[in-house]
C-alpha cells in the first residue's frame, strides 16, 4: 500500500516481569506520504497540517523537532547508507486530536523508486521530552504477515530511557509489517534474563476521509489523551503491584543510531550487531 489512509485497530502491551501487568486500548494511527500532506489537508476539512484541527499534525513533534520532517527522515535515512530509502517517504504516527498528542512510536517507512520497502525508522518518545529514532534497512522479509505481506526482523540494543519500571540496559527486538489493508508491528524488550516486555500492534486500513475521521472521533474521543491518561493510570497500577523504580539517566532532546536487521527471528540476540550511532542532538 503506498497510499494515505487510516489504521484503525488494537495495541496490547504485556509486562512478564517483575510483576505480570497486561493491557489493550483501541486507537487509530494516521499513514501517509510525508511530501503529500498538504494535499490530504487541503483534501479533508477535518484534518490539518502544522495549524488547529479536530485532527492535524505537527513536523515538531516529530524528528529534531524543527524543519522539514521529509527531508529529516531522508537525512537520516542517508547517513546511515540508506540513500535507496528516500523516493517515497510515509509515516504511521498517532495524530494531533484536539490538540494534542503523544507517540510512543512511530514508524517511517522509506521506498526505493521502484515501489519497495528499503528503509525504516523506528521512532520512540518518552514521557519526559526525549526522542530516539533507530534506523534500519529492509533487506529481506523473515515471514509473511496479513494479505501475505513480508514481515521483517530486526534487533537492537535499547538508547532510551522509557519508563522508571524498566531498566535502561536492555535489548529490543521488532517485527514489522509492510503496510498493506492490515498492519502488524511487535516489540519486544529483553534483559540478560529474558523477556521483559511485549507490545503487539495490529490494525486495518480505511480511507482517509473526513467521514472516517468523523466516525473514528465519536468511537475514540480524546484518543491521544487518553493514551497518556492510560500511561500514568497503568504506571500507578505498577507502582502499587511494588514494581520499583529505576533511575533515569541523562539524555538528549534528540538522538538517533543505525541498527541492523536481525540475522534471523526476532530471538537472534546473540548475532545481532550492536548499533552504530550515526547522529546525536
Amino acid at each position: 500500500m503506498h497510499e494515505s489512509c487510516i489504521y484503525c485497530g488494537t495495541i496490547a502491551h504485556k509486562r512478564l516481569k517483575p510483576r505480570p501487568h497486561a493491557l489493550s486500548y483501541d486507537v487509530f494511527w494516521t499513514f501517509f506520504d510525508l511530501d503529500r500532506i498538504d494535499e490530504l489537508s487541503s483534501r479533508v476539512r477535518l484534518f490539518s497540517h502544522n495549524r488547529f484541527n479536530a485532527v492535524a499534525f505537527y513536523d515538531r513533534d516529530h524528528g529534531t523537532g524543527d524543519g522539514d520532517l521529509a527531508a529529516h527522515a531522508r537525512s537520516s535515512f542517508a547517513s546511515a547508507g540508506l540513500a535507496d530509502a528516500t523516493d517515497r517517504v510515509f509515516l504511521l504516527s498517532y495524530p494531533r486530536v484536539a490538540g494534542y498528542v503523544f507517540n510512543p512510536i512511530s514508524v517511517y517507512f522509506g521506498y526505493d523508486s521502484g515501489g519497495r520497502l528499503a528503509g525504516a525508522i523506528y521512532e520512540v518518545n518518552n514521557t519526559f521530552g526525549e526522542r530516539h529514532s533507530y534506523v534500519v534497512g529492509v533487506h529481506g522479509a523473515t515471514g509473511a504477515g496479513p494479505a501475505s505481506r513480508p514481515i521483517h526482523a530486526h534487533g537492537c540494543e535499547k538508547r532510551l530511557y522509557v519508563s522508571p519500571f524498566t531498566e535502561m540496559e536492555g535489548r529490543y527486538s521488532f517485527r514489522l509489517g509492510e503496510p498493506s489493508s492490515e498492519f502488524v508491528l511487535g516489540v519486544m524488550l529483553r534483559d540478560g534474563g529474558g523477556p521483559v516486555l511485549k507490545t503487539h500492534l495490529r490494525a486495518s486500513a480505511m480511507p482517509f476521509t473526513d467521514a472516517s475521521l468523523a466516525r473514528l472521533l465519536l468511537t475514540l474521543p480524546g484518543m491521544t489523551l487518553k493514551v497518556t491518561a492510560g500511561i500514568h493510570y497503568e504506571a500507578a497500577k505498577l507502582w502499587f503491584k511494588g514494581v520499583p523504580l529505576t533511575a533515569r539517566p541523562k539524555g538528549h532532546s534528540y538522538s538517533a543510531s543505525k541498527i541492523h536487521p536481525a540475522a534471523a527471528g526476532v530471538e537472534q540476540w546473540s548475532t545481532t550487531p550492536k548499533p552504530d550511532p550515526i547522529e546525536v542532538h
